[in-house]
């Protein structure tokens, strides 16, 4: 699996170190060439530019499947505590 998650502009107190290391990493096509068919790309979304959109169609690509399943598991959630506060009520 590899996960990835953006560099976060917020963590860094000078911009300028910020601006360094921004788009150093880019997950793309071209660069999983070299990774197992068998790995995962997963990322929690939204995207900067640490993912290419070519990469999307790649079968590997599990980050819009797995937003998917956090908006199913979410509902679920608020499904549940809805219901709970329906029956106290």
């Amino acid at each position: 699996v590899l996960y990835v998650t953006r560099v976060q502009r917020e963590r860094f107190e000078d911009p300028s170190e910020y601006e360094k290391v921004k788009g150093s990493y880019i997950v793309n096509t071209e660069l999983m060439k070299e990774a197992p068919s068998s790995t995962i790309v997963m990322h929690p979304l939204p995207r900067v530019e640490e993912i290419s959109t070519d990469f999307d169609s790649d079968p590997r690509a599990a980050y819009f499947r797995q937003m998917e399943n956090g908006m199913y598991v979410r509902m679920a959630i608020l499904s549940h505590v809805s219901a709970e506060r329906f029956i106290a009520c």
